[in-house]
């Protein structure tokens, strides 16, 4: 039914199949940890050069780890801090191209050279969380790369 490893056609083709998988993946089921426990492994198949995908939840104080695929991380992560405190603080998209120049880079992976997050916020405003992505590569992620990943973290916050 879902594709096993990463996939095969071109960008464009592979983020119109990610996103159609990730619609059917959620469609009707209301528990969020499930959604998103399979929403980072879609990223983790679709995704190459990455070696982090998964999600930071917002307990009301601050950012707590949800589920991702990678290596251990980081369990809590304050507003403002790092590239997932800011994405959450400003509810604005951060792509990074050099992690290590970003002021209050918190390094959960050595490996990590660039990084994509996109905040998870609902219609009312309310702040469910982030999106967060590495990648091992300096300046792995573009704009096609940003519109891919707000639409696919927009589906998912419409079920959450």
């Amino acid at each position: 039914m879902f594709e096993t490893k990463l996939y095969a056609g071109t960008r464009e083709e592979n983020y119109a199949t990610a996103l159609n998988q990730l619609k059917a993946l959620i469609d009707g089921e209301p528990d969020r940890i499930a959604n998103l426990a399979n929403a980072s492994a879609l990223l983790a198949q679709c995704l190459d050069d990455t070696n982090w995908s998964g999600f930071y939840l917002y307990d009301g104080k601050e950012l707590v780890l949800g589920p991702f695929q990678g290596l251990p991380a980081c369990i809590r992560i304050p507003m403002g801090k790092g590239v997932c405190g800011t994405a959450a603080q400003t509810r604005e998209t951060q792509l990074v191209e050099d992690v290590h120049a970003f002021p209050g880079h918190i390094a959960c992976d050595s490996a990590t050279n660039s990084e994509i997050v996109v905040p998870l916020v609902k219609d009312n405003g309310e702040l469910i969380g982030v999106l967060d992505i590495d990648s091992p590569e300096h300046a792995r992620f573009d704009e096609s790369d940003r519109e891919f990943v707000e639409e696919f973290a927009k589906i998912l916050v419409a079920q959450l």
